[in-house]
Parts: C-alpha cells; sequence; structure tokens
C-alpha cells in the first residue's frame, strides 16, 4: 500500500511558505528565493500525491517558479510576495471545483447485487425493501421516504451487501463511499470532496451514497479536533440537512454503516431517523449462507445444523462464515491435487487444458476449518450492541 504524504507535504509547504513571508520582510532576498524554489518543489509533490488536483498544484509551483527568478532578477519586496500567492481566479476555483466532480464520479459503482444474494437478515432486508419501494412509488406529498439510514453492527454482518443490494434493486447510482477517499489522502480539502459528492448524486439521481466506517468521519467534536475535521463534519451535517428537504423530487439515499455506533456525533445521529441493527447470523441464515459459499460443490455430507451451531457459537459473522467455506474448500481441494503448486511451473495455455479435482465437502474439512477462522467478537461486544440497539435503534 503507497504511504500518504499530501498532509505531511502541506504542512510543510505552510511552513515554508511563512519562512518565505519573513525572509523578505527582513529584506533577506537571497533567502526568499531559495524559499520559494522550496515551495515549488513541494507543490510538485504534492500534484504526485492529489493527483485528482495535480493541475492546480502544478500551477501554482510555477507561480512560485516564476517568484524566483523575478527575485534573482532584482524585483524584490511586496510584488514578489503577491505574484506567488495571489488570489485564486474564479476560471481557477472553478478548475479546482470541476477537478473534484470528476474524482467523486470515479466512486460511481452500478451494484449488481440483488436481495437474494444476501443470506438471512430477512427483517433488516424487509426495512430497506420498504423504503427503496416508497421512494419508487407515487405518493401523496406527506409521505416521504427515509433518506438518511444508518446500518451498525458487528463487522462482517453484511452492511455493505445491503447498500449493494438496495441500490442494484432501484438501478440507482451507487456511490461506495469509504473513509479514505475522504480523509487522510486529500488532506485539507475533504469538505469540498463532500460538497462535490453530494452535488454529483443530486445530479445522477436516484442515487445512493454509501458511507463505511462512518464513525472516521464523525467522531464525538470537542476542542482537540482539528479546524479541518470540524469544518469538514459541519459540511456533511449540512449536505446531510439538505436532503431532508421534503419538496425535493430527487431520491438521494444515504446509507451509512458503522461498527460503533457508540462512537458517533450526536448531530450525526440526529441526521440518521432509520437505524437499523445488523446482527449476526442465526441458525437459519447461516445456513443460507453456508449454502450461497459452497454453491456448485456437492454438500449432501454436510450436516449443515451442526456446522450452524458451532458457528454461532464461536460469534461468526457473515464474512467468518464465508472464510469457514473457503478454508474447507480449500482442505478439499489441495486433499485431492496432491503437489498442486507445482503446476505453477506450467504455461497459462497448458493450465486452462486441465480440470481441477473436487469431490464433495465433508465434516472433516469443516472440522479443520473451524480451527482456523476465529472471530474476535465475545458475548460481551454482542450485549453492547443489542443495547445500544435497545436504546436508540428504530
Amino acid at each position: 500500500m503507497p504511504v500518504d504524504l499530501s498532509g505531511p507535504l502541506l504542512n510543510e509547504f505552510e511552513k515554508t511558505k511563512k519562512e518565505f513571508d519573513r525572509a523578505v520582510a527582513k529584506g533577506d532576498m537571497e533567502t526568499a528565493r531559495k524559499k520559494a524554489l522550496k515551495c515549488a518543489t513541494l507543490l510538485k509533490q504534492l500534484a504526485k500525491h492529489v493527483p485528482y488536483n495535480s493541475n492546480f498544484y502544478l500551477k501554482k509551483a510555477k507561480k512560485w517558479e516564476q517568484t524566483a527568478e523575478r527575485i534573482k532578477r532584482g524585483e524584490f519586496g511586496k510584488k514578489a510576495v503577491m505574484s506567488a500567492e495571489g488570489k485564486q481566479t474564479k476560471a481557477e476555483e472553478e478548475m479546482g471545483e470541476n477537478q473534484f466532480r470528476q474524482y467523486v464520479k470515479g466512486l460511481i459503482a452500478r451494484s449488481n447485487v440483488t436481495w437474494k444474494d444476501i443470506g438471512g437478515l430477512n427483517d433488516v432486508k424487509v426495512l430497506l425493501m420498504e423504503t427503496v419501494v416508497i421512494a419508487a412509488l407515487q405518493k401523496p406529498e406527506s409521505i416521504q421516504p427515509w433518506k438518511g439510514i444508518l446500518l451498525f453492527g458487528p463487522p462482517g454482518t453484511g452492511k455493505t451487501l445491503l447498500a449493494s443490494a438496495a441500490a442494484g434493486s432501484l438501478n440507482a447510482t451507487f456511490f461506495n463511499v469509504k473513509t479514505s477517499n475522504i480523509l487522510s489522502k486529500y488532506f485539507g480539502e475533504s469538505s469540498k470532496i463532500i460538497t462535490a459528492l453530494y452535488d454529483v448524486a443530486r445530479e445522477n439521481a436516484p442515487s445512493i451514497v454509501f458511507i463505511d466506517e462512518i464513525d472516521a468521519l464523525t467522531t464525538r467534536r470537542s476542542d482537540d479536533a482539528s479546524e479541518a475535521s470540524r469544518r469538514m463534519l459541519s459540511t456533511l451535517l449540512t449536505e446531510l440537512d439538505g436532503f431532508q428537504d421534503k419538496k425535493s423530487d430527487l431520491l438521494v439515499l444515504t446509507l451509512a454503516a458503522t461498527n460503533t455506533p457508540w462512537d458517533l456525533d450526536e448531530a450525526v445521529l440526529s441526521r440518521f431517523p432509520r437505524r437499523i441493527y445488523v446482527p449476526l447470523p442465526d441458525k437459519k441464515a447461516t445456513k443460507e449462507i453456508i449454502k450461497i459459499n459452497t454453491r456448485g460443490l456437492d454438500i449432501s455430507k454436510l450436516d449443515l445444523d451442526a456446522i450452524a451451531e458451532e458457528s454461532i457459537r464461536k460469534y461468526y459473522s457473515g464474512r467468518d462464515i464465508k472464510n469457514l467455506c473457503q478454508e474447507a474448500i480449500w482442505n478439499m481441494i489441495r486433499e485431492e491435487n496432491k503437489d498442486l503448486h507445482k503446476l505453477a511451473e506450467l504455461p497459462f495455455e497448458d493450465l486452462r487444458k486441465r480440470s481441477l479435482k473436487t469431490r464433495p465437502l465433508e465434516m472433516r474439512d469443516f472440522e479443520e476449518a473451524f480451527k482456523k477462522i476465529k472471530s474476535p467478537l465475545t458475548k460481551k461486544d454482542i450485549e453492547r450492541y443489542e443495547k445500544w440497539a435497545e436504546e436508540f435503534g428504530g
């Protein structure tokens, strides 16, 4: 994973710019020239780390290089300062906005997930189905669909799948937004990204904006929070408020997911009047998830009830059950295909002519898998989710 350096680079740029100003004020123009060149270098590096706004930073870098040249030619004083940090023109502002818009368009994905692809969670699916159906139907003005829904629960329970299914059922524009799309990678510009996100969502309605791990964006506000974080949260709250307008004919549904709902800012919770608990799968749901993740294989020898009961005892999420099935399948594959790794020496064309040997899955495959797949959850964790759902869910 590449290391994100945009934050440190921006900090270093601001520090160097102040050093440049102090040098100009003292009349030390040789130092000012060197600082101007350093500013240009830092901005060029920023252009590499923030590709969607690279043109803006490169243009700014060129101005600093021109400033260094003017100082070298003997053009001193405020003229040198203003040439480097003059006010952005309207054209430059529009260029920056367009780059943000192009970036958020890259988050659009057409979802092919259907409700049938999700094992169990029937109560949760019904609630979401009702929301998307009401959104699409002709109805009296006083009947409005929920426009902010919070999905909360243990990790790996299918919150992202539910959002994808909701978008797929509506054939809606689906924005799959992760915190990394907004935060550290775009240091200092999160508010602009959020604004662009909802502008583009409105233009492409019906839209579903899915914000995963929203707690990372909206942890409780405090005096220790940075100004940039407070501004970003304020922008998000404003956008969420804007889409609660009952007179709007546009459907822009915000689905947010969190594994730690108790960490959310109170103001954020108020923007999500519908809060749905996505629990660990029960016995019926576990069996459905196993069937989904073993499609195409013979499972007639399996005792699904026994596997489901052990999964529940170990506090497995849907993701854990999927991993359990994969581990069991690989146990079968390795047993039936001895020295499989040696085939890696063959050309791809030869491999395509061969077939993988399989056999019916057996309980011993799952017994081996249970030894390797562990859940981090405990009874105490589940009780905390259930208590929060009882107090704040709805």
